[in-house]
């Protein structure tokens, strides 16, 4: 059997209501022949939307067929007997050319109630905000059932919902159970559990061209709203050069950054999972298995479990979203 290698992926596009063309003008994916995208999901196992290979000997096998051939060497042990065949992290781009709807999602208790998959934890990486662009998480007080469904009827849940201006570089963790929304002028990554479950809250009135509205979740969304008030719904780390920097450790995935503009060394031996590389700026060399792959910003890598060293040489520089299962 041949050895297993890097693996870069051809994203899938969803058109949106409310998406426009970042995706394509600030990272470079032709998603013709839409006029605007949405999301471009650029490494998914998601049934009906899972993402082919697009590079090497196993060029077009989607995700979740690499895991039934290969397991825990793509996946690791610890994951395999966890997930089975199922690749456990959707990775997003998301272009929001205008208000997204007021949602949430089910964690793994509801989720598994309800038959439906996996709850959905994700994050947020912003790669690029125009002035004044702000999202919605969580909410500004502390809340009751009755304050909120209150909001809700009178159609003014902004008025209770904790809104925080955002610019390039920030990140926000947003747990299964926390009410959000993104506002316009914002491209972002997503690193998220493999889901495809929003419950839709409130939609801003919107219709689309044949003057209907898109389907609401009120009650489903209802059991699974986090009422809690949070001091803070940031998630704080600083970006340094040349060292990884911890963003989010949560129990689905941890993310770090890795900044750099030297070559440098990654050691995954006491890494039980696959790494994903997430290229937000820049471009890199990725050496492996005396094999080399080229990363460039709006890309996405699978480094497979078995592959325990890795080379990167920055070109000239990078930053890179480094994911993986813990």
């Amino acid at each position: 059997m041949k050895r297993l290698y890097p693996m870069k992926f051809q994203p899938l596009f969803k058109e949106k209501i409310w998406g426009g063309k970042k995706i394509r003008d600030v990272l470079g994916l032709d998603f013709s022949p839409y006029i605007t995208c949405g999301e471009a999901w650029v490494l998914s196992g998601v049934t009906g939307s899972q993402t082919p290979v697009s590079n090497g000997f196993l060029k077009g096998n989607e995700l979740n067929e690499l895991v039934e051939i290969f397991m825990d060497d793509l996946v690791g042990e610890k994951v395999f007997e966890k997930y089975g065949n199922e690749f456990p992290i959707l990775i997003k781009f998301i272009d929001a050319n205008d208000y997204l709807s007021i949602q949430v999602h089910p964690d793994d208790k509801i989720a598994a109630k309800r038959n439906i998959g996996n709850g959905k934890s994700e994050m947020w990486y912003i790669l690029d905000a125009d002035p004044g662009a702000k999202i919605f998480s969580g909410f500004s007080r502390e809340m009751t059932r009755e304050i909120y469904l209150k909001h809700l009827k009178q159609k003014s849940l902004e008025e209770i919902l904790n809104m925080e201006k955002v610019a390039t570089g920030d990140a926000f963790y947003i747990p299964a159970g926390r009410i959000h929304a993104l506002g316009p002028g914002i491209l972002l990554a997503e690193i998220q559990q493999t889901s495809d479950i929003t419950y839709r809250i409130y939609d801003w009135d919107r219709v689309d061209d044949l003057g209907n509205q898109r389907e609401l979740h009120t009650d489903l969304a209802l059991e699974a709203i986090d009422f809690r008030h949070y001091d803070s719904y940031r998630t704080d780390f600083k970006n340094q050069k040349n060292r990884a920097v911890t963003v989010v450790d949560c129990p689905f995935f941890t993310t770090n950054m890795l900044n750099f503009d030297k070559s440098f060394n990654k050691d995954y031996t006491a890494v039980d999972s696959f790494i994903l590389y997430i290229c937000v700026n820049g471009s890199a060399e990725i050496h492996c298995n005396q094999q080399k792959v080229s990363l460039i910003r709006g890309e996405t890598m699978l480094i497979p479990a078995e592959m325990e060293t890795i080379f990167i040489l920055p070109k000239p520089s990078c930053e890179i979203l480094e994911v993986y299962v813990s």
